[in-house]
């Protein structure tokens, strides 16, 4: 079997061979950039302590342009395993950068905001010592069960709010066409609250399963890592989301029911 054909198999289609090989080094550059970011973040001592720092004075500028690009990568990459495509008229790569910006924010606060109210939470609720497990540096029973509840609270708290917001952003960026007049033009939230939006699937997948199979467990890891790092590891995590609710999409689509 041809590698074409074969990739058909999966839903991805090619006109014809130079477009396969167009594909291919698109695939390659995506790699490469991303192999260069990586080491140049651990190999180059300046580099890192250059990130960390900005990081450090602008966490909430630095939350945007992380999830800005790699959240949207993510999304990027979903629409390649669908269809072959990195970008493609109508995606609104830009409006979806500057949507995934904004959300970037309001998890670098809600970051701030579980990890220092969660461990008082558990202190007032009689477990010694909460408050400093996070900062320790050893991995101790104690600093991993704060880690856990701080994930589980904020994943039960803010995440379906966010999740919510941002399909109905996405839902919004489509009826514009994709174009970056999406970002000024009202969004009817009602409207697509009640009419556009697949309570079903949102409600079943992901927020029933993303949330419990997924985020909590990697959100508990987040928070073992040092602060600097966590926002960088949550976007990194919207990558992988990104191909996962591409995968589930393509299979609920394969298994509808046909009226």
């Amino acid at each position: 079997m041809s590698p074409s054909c074969a990739l058909r198999e999966y839903g991805v289609s090619f006109g014809n061979s130079r477009a396969l090989m167009r594909f291919k080094r698109a695939d390659l550059w995506v790699a490469t950039a991303i192999i260069l970011v990586v080491l140049g973040l651990v190999c180059v001592p300046p580099l890192g302590r250059g990130y960390e720092n900005f990081n450090r004075a602008h966490g909430l500028i630095m939350a945007f342009f992380k999830f800005a690009v790699l959240a949207t990568l993510g999304e990027c990459l979903a629409l390649r395993i669908r269809v072959g495509h990195y970008w493609q008229p109508g995606f609104g790569l830009i409006a979806r950068a500057v949507v995934w910006g904004g959300l970037g924010i309001t998890i670098k606060m809600a970051f701030v905001v579980f990890a220092s109210g969660v461990p008082q939470l558990l202190e007032y609720m009689g477990m010694d010592g909460a408050s400093s497990a996070l900062g320790a540096s050893a991995l101790t029973p104690s600093r991993v069960l704060v880690a856990f509840a701080v994930s589980v609270v904020m994943n039960l708290v803010y995440a379906p709010l966010m999740m919510t917001l941002h399909k109905v952003s996405d839902l919004h960026i489509a009826a514009c066409g994709g174009r970056a007049k999406a970002l000024i033009t009202p969004v009817r939230v009602g409207d697509i609250l009640a009419e556009k939006l697949d309570w079903r699937r949102h409600w079943s997948f992901v927020l029933l399963r993303t949330i419990p199979l997924f985020w909590i467990p990697a959100h508990t890891v987040s928070f073992l890592l040092p602060p600097d790092y966590q926002v960088l590891y949550a976007a990194l995590l919207g990558v992988a989301l990104g191909l996962i609710l591409a995968l589930a999409g393509e299979k609920k689509s394969d298994t509808r029911p046909k009226s």
